[in-house]
């Protein structure tokens, strides 16, 4: 995995020493994601940079990487990422005559392009964001992955585009300023994520599933892939099969580094699948044992509480599939000093660059247990999306969440509850005016009808069939994202590479057009994956009813937060009091609040730090 950045200008000459200096500090923002090496290239119109996390050919990797023929550049490339069917691909171009010189992914995607053009993104299996160069049309290709697992920005300009894994590289250029408007904060705010929208104004993100072409007469998206509705054929016994088969063969390449690798274990039926897998493989192949990380909070596993969201804890349950499948494990564990250091909640906003709602503690806990496995291993295999891909959360089997006229998530309240309890919501301590400004039902509202009018449609289908066809395709497109967005950043924050088996997208088109009946077929939530991945399993693991991943339930947590916020109330110059509605501070500060006003306050401390860090201007 790693980080590039760009900059394409038709009327000026990047070869200058102050083109060159200030790509040098666009690359330098990326070099968290690429701990391991840099590199730039100039010329006259495209300046793109890279660093390098090295997990495949550590030695021939490296980038940006060129193909030339008679001392010519015929195409340049920054590249992030892991296209897994590479080895296939480089063996059909070199029966094409294509010859190589490394064994790295990176030059079989510079080959495909030459050989198969644009249409060659039809035939990436993987993770990945990339620029393609061509200095003999002057064009560049921008390329994001199918289900949006890696990243990539883009900020046109009237001669041209900036371009970066992260905003921190497009902000780095002198004539970006980090600006957003009432639909930026809304987006903020909001526990969706609307494809294509950056938070930042003038800046965009390339929607999962398509290129964006740069040429002198300006910028062209296209989309190259997306979910489509199909009859599904097949029966239950048959289906059950193929997802095995499908499962089988996406963690055997997602197996392949030339670093040490591990897996994410919670003890849920998702990561205890990919991390029985794994284990599977590994032995297959004749290495092994694998490798196993989870977190966990001091004293929680003894003194937990059951929710309606978290019903058990996580311990006892990856300590059973450690044990079934003999891993190499180690438990992370975490206490509230680590949790509300300032430190290690700055890093986690820098490596995010917008001071996302709703998860509180759990982006603090995911950054410290990526910093933790890191001095392990370099790669880690998740079991991030299985939820949206089989039907895991709850709300996709309550009556009322299913049949609300908004995302599902939101009518299960789950965006003000995920970090724990709230009386008020996650906009709680903000000003009535602001929210007015922004808007939020109003946000919502639109949105959800934007993504319902995209949703494929198969002729004939009605009822619930077609309700839970939108239900799925609002997961697969509005909610995977906002985890995989939070999973990258943490990870690549500390030069981790997550990878997600559970978004291949074969796995994700063929269920996808499953049908709900069939999803469901045991009465329970993710039939398939269980009746699939079961006989890897402890019985106790296979049928253990969904936990999201955890948050601390330590209540000092809570009392720590009400003295930060005591603290930033106390700075007269703390940029976000001017946003603040008094009256509700005054009752959060109170110590009989309890946790009531957790996550509204760590939203606020959040909007605070990112306001003086980025100095972000508000145009409300």
């Amino acid at each position: 995995m790693c980080g590039i950045t760009g900059w394409i200008s038709y009327d000026n000459d990047l070869t200058t020493p102050h083109a060159s200096a200030t790509l040098d500090a666009m690359t330098r923002t990326m070099a968290c994601r690429g701990p391991d090496a840099g590199g730039v290239w100039l010329d006259t119109h495209a300046a793109l940079g890279h660093r390098r996390l090295a997990v495949i050919d550590i030695e021939g990797g490296k980038q940006p990487m060129l193909v030339a023929h008679d001392g010519r550049t015929r195409l340049a490339l920054t590249y992030s990422g892991e296209v897994y069917n590479y080895r296939e691909l480089r063996a059909q171009l070199e029966s094409h005559g294509h010859t190589f010189r490394t064994s790295s992914d990176t030059e079989v995607v510079l080959h495909a392009y030459l050989e198969w053009g644009e249409a060659f993104t039809e035939r990436l299996n993987g993770m990945y964001a990339f620029a393609l160069w061509d200095p003999r049309t002057e064009e560049l290709l921008l390329v994001r992955d199918r289900m949006g697992i890696k990243p990539l920005y883009y900020h046109p300009t009237p001669d041209g585009v900036l371009f970066g894994s992260e905003p921190k590289a497009i902000l780095a250029h002198p004539a970006v300023r980090p600006v957003v408007d009432a639909e930026g904060l809304a987006e903020m705010l909001a526990f969706t994520k609307t494809p294509g929208h950056a938070g930042y104004h003038g800046m965009y993100e390339l929607r999962p599933g398509h290129t964006a072409r740069v040429r002198r007469g300006g910028l062209t998206v296209r989309r190259y892939w997306g979910l489509e509705a199909r009859e599904h054929t097949d029966d239950t016994t048959t289906t059950v099969r193929r997802v095995r088969e499908l499962l089988d063969d996406i963690v055997t390449r997602q197996l392949i580094a030339d670093v040490p690798l591990c897996t994410l274990l919670s003890g849920g039926l998702d990561s205890s699948a990919i991390t029985a897998l794994a284990a599977k493989g590994l032995a297959e192949a004749g290495h092994g044992p694998v490798r196993s990380f989870s977190v966990d909070f001091a004293g929680q596993t003894e003194n937990f509480k059951a929710d309606l969201l978290r019903p058990t804890p996580d311990g006892p349950y990856a300590h059973a599939l450690a044990e079934h499948v003999r891993s190499d494990h180690s438990d992370i564990v975490l206490d509230t000093a680590a949790l509300m250091n300032r430190a290690n909640r700055d890093a986690i906003l820098r490596a995010r660059d917008l001071p996302t709602a709703g998860f509180g503690d759990g982006d603090v806990s995911l950054y410290l247990l990526f910093k933790a496995i890191r001095e392990q291993s370099t790669v880690a295999l998740s079991g991030e999306s299985a939820d949206e891909v089989f039907g895991g959360y709850r709300w996709f089997h309550d009556p009322e969440c299913v049949q609300a006229d908004t995302f599902p998530w939101l009518a299960a309240g789950v965006a003000d509850t995920f970090s724990g309890p709230a009386s008020g919501g996650r906009t709680a301590l903000l000003d009535k005016g602001l929210l007015a400004k922004v808007d939020m039902p109003g946000h919502e509202r639109q949105r959800y009808h934007e993504a319902l009018t995209e949703v494929p449609r198969l002729a004939g289908e009605s009822g619930l069939q077609a309700r839970m066809r939108e239900i799925s395709y609002l997961h697969l497109t509005r909610f995977v994202q906002l985890l995989l967005d939070r999973k990258d950043r943490a990870s690549m924050a500390v030069g981790l590479e997550v990878r997600v088996p559970f978004c291949d997208h074969r796995l994700v088109e063929y269920v996808f057009n499953t049908p709900w009946a069939m999803k469901t077929f045991d009465g329970r939530e993710k039939s398939l994956l269980r009746a699939a991945t079961r006989d890897l399993l402890p019985d106790a693991v296979a049928d253990r009813v969904k936990s999201p991943y955890p948050s601390t339930q330590d209540p000092r947590y809570a009392d720590a937060l009400r003295a930060a916020l005591g603290e930033l109330l106390a700075d007269k110059e703390a940029p976000v009091r001017p946003l603040l509605d008094a009256p509700t501070v005054a009752e959060a500060l109170d110590e009989r609040a309890g946790e009531s006003f957790r996550t509204a306050t760590e939203v606020v401390l959040n909007l605070n730090t990112w306001l003086t860090e980025y100095g972000t201007e508000l145009r409300l």
